[in-house]
């Protein structure tokens, strides 16, 4: 993922789950709020010290950046992104995660409506 693809610093975190919505799975969180002055779309992951140790922490967040990375022509532009991995997530497959990473995403209309 890029770097000026992702949300970095606090107060963008704060701005996102003070003012945006969310949905979520037994997987993941997704909270999201839009923001004009993006010319994409910016994404920050969270993974609680309760999911696992940093090995497990940073494997989720790697995993779940390479799944947005693949579907990045999918998500609608000007938007903020944080997930939140829950502890559903740890003994799921790529596949699996891929799937609920989308069915998040679908549910919470942030996936560009497909053509043909």
């Amino acid at each position: 993922m890029q770097k000026k693809l992702r949300l970095r610093n606090r107060a963008d975190f704060s701005r996102v789950y003070r003012h945006g919505k969310s949905f979520a799975n037994h997987q993941f969180v997704v909270y999201w709020s839009r923001k004009k002055d993006v010319e994409q779309f910016r994404t920050g992951i969270s993974v609680s010290k309760k999911v696992g140790n940093a090995v497990v922490r940073n494997r989720m967040r790697r995993l779940v950046k390479e799944i947005v990375r693949s579907h990045q022509h999918e998500i609608v532009e000007h938007i903020d992104l944080i997930f939140i991995v829950r502890k559903g997530a740890l003994d799921k497959t790529y596949q699996e995660l891929e799937k609920s990473v989308l069915h998040v995403l679908r549910k919470s209309s942030l996936l560009k409506p497909k053509k043909g």
